[in-house]
């Protein structure tokens, strides 16, 4: 009988299994890698410039469209440009050290390199206008920022932390006018969010399908 595979086959076979499993688990590593955050959650990130929430927003009361002011309708909320921080800054603690950069950078026009609290993977579409018209509050995904005197991740925004939302909308939502208010509480959240998601035609039906967020 004629012998189907060299006598050799068993060793090249286990070879080429631990390649392909040494290329899997690199590929892995490395991905977690790129995909990592800079720190954990309820860690401030070293800024060029120690920005605080909790002054802006908290102190002055600068709501959060002034600076992020695409928020609404685009899928990023956007980084405010430095002429945005001059508009008080040009006026306002112009000779403390702490805005050096800030002031450096507008002079010389190379924008400042802000590090990423929030990072999702390629494969993962996320629109901030949807979830604002829908009602979805900024400190459901962002935590009570204006308490914040550096500004720290406050959600994992794991799949699973996504679906628990996408799969029971009711007890998310919130009326579009409080949307950006920070410390808003519904007394019933379960009756008012049923209400809002017929008010605001969102189709419990589709909230899980794949092609929702991975385009």
């Amino acid at each position: 009988m004629t012998q189907l595979f060299p006598r050799n086959f068993g060793f090249l076979f286990l070879l080429g299994l631990a390649v392909a499993v040494g290329i899997g688990l690199a590929w892995v590593y490395l991905w977690r890698a790129q995909m990592a955050y800079p720190a954990g959650l309820n860690a401030p990130v070293e800024q060029p410039v120690p920005f605080s929430h909790k002054h802006h927003v908290g102190d002055d009361g600068i709501d959060c469209r002034y600076c992020h002011q695409s928020v609404e309708q685009s899928a990023f909320a956007g980084i405010p440009p430095l002429s945005t921080c001059m508009t008080c800054h040009s006026q306002l603690y112009t000779h403390q050290p702490v805005l050096a950069p800030l002031l450096a950078a507008f002079r010389s026009g190379v924008p400042l390199h802000w590090k990423r609290l929030y990072k999702l993977p390629d494969f993962v579409y996320f629109n901030h206008g949807i979830h604002v018209a829908k009602g979805v509050g900024c400190a459901s995904c962002h935590g009570e920022i204006d308490k914040m005197p550096l500004t720290a991740r406050a959600r994992s925004l794991t799949m699973q932390w996504c679906l628990r939302c996408h799969r029971d909308p009711a007890r998310y939502l919130r009326p579009r006018d409080e949307v950006f208010n920070l410390h808003w509480h519904a007394q019933d959240q379960l009756a008012l969010g049923e209400r809002l998601v017929r008010k605001y035609h969102i189709d419990t039906s589709r909230m899980t399908d794949c092609s929702l967020c991975h385009r």
